[in-house]
């Protein structure tokens, strides 16, 4: 494997980690935001709908871009941007302030995100071996450190500004310079550009990845939305023990990306899924049923080791079952990304109003079983090479391309 590769997913892998480490600061201080801007709590979910439907446009407009722009300088581009939106967040007073950042944040990153998961799989078919999970385990480990960095600044009652110019100070100058070691070269064997022209996107046949993805982001906006009060208010947690789920499921989502990919490459992603749909599903039915707290715990950790693999393996199938069109197909796979994270909260929110919170998490536990029947769309597709699982690594192929 050419150092090229190696430096290429190095620098992807830290631009996933910015883009965790961002996302956790803004969403981890949106009371602190709320108080600052004085938003009432009948405005908050306007600005909160906003951000990802923002940002669904966003990935659509990126899907257009890249005909025209690698994808490589958009995210170049993008990511600083975020960055620059975060730090606006903090800065502003007014309200208007606080739409006009929220609303370039939202944009930006669905652009970032579309084009971050482009270059992920063109690296992914360059190097021939399943890598994505570790992109997005580089995310998890960013959320991570973006959601302590928030406690931090919570703790000690710092400004919202205060907070995030270090983070920007110290992140947008390193994504800068790490993008300059982008890999974008299109798939296919050295010396051919396929400019994503070879082939076009059949949603048919994209459809089961999509539901894959909004479910997968239903199960996950569960997590981080409702798994405070779910512990403290229905199993009767102090208000502390129920802080921890959301760390718990992070870290376990960042351990089972970490060896995902070795998982793919022995027993193929097609296993993969259906084994991470049916621990996430077992982990829902135990929060479902937990008698107290602890067991609650044991749910939610359940749930991180079985949600984790379904977000990356969907953008690698997309990119192996429309290979001369990754590109499109991302673009238009991550805006269920963003369908999952506007439909989850409020679904069970309404269920738990309704009827009962327990009751309200069999509804992703059933969506997650979905996926088991959509689990074939994940199978290696048989391509030009003449019906092999991945692609052949650049290293087989040649060396010392240009192209790359």
């Amino acid at each position: 494997m050419t150092d090229v590769l190696r430096r290429g997913r190095a620098s992807l892998a830290f631009g996933f980690f910015a883009q965790g480490a961002t996302f956790a600061l803004l969403v981890t201080r949106i009371p602190a935001i709320q108080d600052r801007y004085g938003v009432s709590d009948g405005l908050l979910p306007v600005f909160l709908a906003a951000v990802p439907i923002l940002a669904g446009v966003g990935s659509v407009t990126t899907e257009q871009l890249v005909k025209r722009v690698r994808p490589s300088r958009l995210l170049r581009w993008c990511q600083p941007v975020v960055l620059l939106a975060l730090l606006g967040v903090g800065a502003g007073n007014r309200m208007v302030e606080l739409g006009a950042a929220l609303a370039a944040f939202g944009l930006a990153v669905g652009a970032l995100d579309a084009s971050m998961n482009m270059l992920g799989v063109r690296l992914q078919q360059m190097y021939g071996r399943s890598i994505m999970l570790s992109f997005h385990a580089a995310f998890s480990l960013g959320g991570i450190l973006g959601a302590s960095l928030a406690w931090a600044g919570a703790h000690w009652h710092l400004a919202l500004w205060v907070s995030y110019l270090p983070v920007v100070a110290v992140l947008l100058p390193a994504v800068l310079v790490g993008s300059r070691w982008y890999v974008d070269r299109e798939p296919g064997p050295v010396g051919e550009q396929a400019a994503g022209d070879g082939g076009s996107v059949v949603f048919k046949l994209l459809l089961p990845l999509c539901l894959v993805l909004a479910f997968a982001y239903i199960g996950d906006s569960t997590v981080s939305n409702w798994s405070a009060k779910y512990l403290k208010d229905v199993l009767g947690s102090s208000e502390q023990l129920a802080t921890v789920p959301y760390n718990v499921y992070m870290v376990t989502t960042l351990l089972g990306r970490s060896i995902g990919d070795i998982g793919v490459r022995r027993f193929g992603a097609v296993a993969v899924v259906r084994l991470g749909a049916l621990v996430a599903a077992l982990g829902f039915a135990v929060v479902a049923a937990a008698p107290q707290a602890w067991v609650g715990m044991l749910g939610f950790t359940l749930l991180g080791l079985g949600l984790c693999v379904l977000v990356p393996q969907t953008f690698a199938a997309a990119g192996r079952l429309f290979p001369g069109a990754s590109d499109a197909a991302i673009a238009r796979l991550n805006i269920f990304n963003y369908v999952g994270f506007l439909v989850g909260s409020p679904l069970v929110g309404a269920i738990g109003d309704a009827w009962s919170y327990r009751g309200a998490m069999l509804v992703p536990m059933v969506l997650v079983l979905v996926t088991l029947g959509y689990a074939k769309s994940f199978a290696p597709q048989p391509d030009r090479y003449g019906g092999g699982h991945e692609r052949p690594r650049t290293a087989d192929v040649g060396r010392g391309s240009n192209g790359l």
